[in-house]
């Protein structure tokens, strides 16, 4: 193998790593919700090349609105499906957009678009 192919393979791996990083593995940020007004525990999900809050705390048995805010256009982010749910909904760019549901059951739901980029999680406690 010739140092030039050498440096295209390093480049490559290097490449693929940062992809991996940047769609599956960077920003875990998280929150916290409790119960509002009515009881439902509600929170603002911002969509901007990936959901932000990406991972969402919520008690088990109560209500729950994500309002989810699109501020793009990019087409992988027109949907999000909550598959354990049963849920789903498409969102209008640049404007609120709420799922509600109640989780009954503990455990950890992911939620993602339709193209399974964009990938958030619910902790139900």
């Amino acid at each position: 193998m010739t140092p030039d192919e050498l440096m295209v393979l390093i480049g490559g791996i290097l490449l693929i790593a940062l992809v991996v990083w940047y769609f599956w593995l960077s920003g875990s940020e998280g929150t916290r919700i409790k119960s509002g007004a009515g009881g439902i525990q509600e929170v603002l999900i911002k969509v901007k090349g990936g959901y932000s809050p990406n991972i969402v705390v919520v008690e088990a048995g109560k209500p729950v609105r994500l309002n989810f805010l699109r501020e793009e256009t990019a087409a992988c982010s027109e949907q999000v499906i909550f598959p354990d749910f049963a849920k789903q909904a498409t969102l209008t760019p640049y404007k609120t957009i709420p799922v509600e549901f109640t989780p009954d059951k503990p455990g950890e739901y992911e939620f993602q678009c339709a193209m399974g980029m964009l990938r958030g999680k619910l902790i139900v406690e």
